[in-house]
């Protein structure tokens, strides 16, 4: 009897190159999969999150308004914003007397309502306190590069003495280390002016803003590091 030993060797080559794509195709549905579930649940949390700050945003728009509170504040993000003319004298980063009674009614109201607020509780990252100015604070005294730094200085040093009077004025202070951790300072000198009709609008454009940035969260990424 003969056997026909190439046969065998094709019929065992064919075997493993079957099983071999068998196993390369389920590798490629489990990441197909994979990606699906963390986009998924990325676009889920993104969802949750958005729609909190929606929330938060309104009952803070609804809380200033109560208390007779003058601010600009974005109704999705929960953006503040803050003319300079309620904090400040022209040219100068030390609050007015003006500055300082509204912010001793902004200050306690801003920060009880996101403690308040159980999911912002959580979740809240940062609290940005951000200077702005406008392009023609000290324009004509000064080199461009010059009068943007010295924009800069005085945007930052606004903004530190918002964030200094904030964390010094009464509020609910069972909070007060979860802030010292939150708050950040920057200045913005007049990079991001706001403009009217095609116009630079400069009272608009100086201001001190205050933003939230959440936590970012991945559930699939967090349960990999938990196993």
């Amino acid at each position: 009897m003969r056997i026909n030993l190439k046969k065998v060797e094709n019929s065992e080559n064919n075997i493993f190159w079957v099983t071999m794509t068998d196993l390369m195709t389920a590798l490629v549905l489990v990441f197909i999969i994979l990606f699906f579930y963390t986009y998924m649940t990325s676009f889920a949390e993104k969802i949750e999150r958005t729609t909190s700050q929606q929330k938060a945003a309104e009952a803070l728009q609804e809380t200033l308004k109560k208390q007779n509170i003058d601010a600009s504040i974005n109704g999705v993000t929960g953006v503040v914003k803050i003319s300079d003319l309620e904090l400040f004298e022209l040219n100068s980063y030390e609050l007015s007397p003006k500055g300082k009674m509204y912010l001793s009614k902004f200050a306690p109201a801003y920060l009880d309502s996101l403690f308040s607020n159980e999911y912002l509780n959580k979740n809240i990252d940062k609290i940005i306190i951000q200077g702005h100015t406008d392009s023609q604070t000290y324009k004509g005294e000064y080199s461009q590069d010059e009068q943007y730094m010295k924009n800069m200085e005085l945007s930052l040093k606004r903004a530190y003495s918002v964030a200094n009077f904030m964390i010094n004025t009464p509020y609910n202070k069972q909070n007060g280390d979860k802030l010292h951790k939150m708050v950040i300072v920057e200045g913005a000198s007049y990079s991001n002016p706001i403009f009217s009709n095609g116009k630079e609008d400069y009272a608009k454009s100086r201001r001190v803003e205050l933003k939230i940035v959440m936590k970012e969260k991945n559930k699939y990424r967090d349960t990999l590091k938990e196993e």
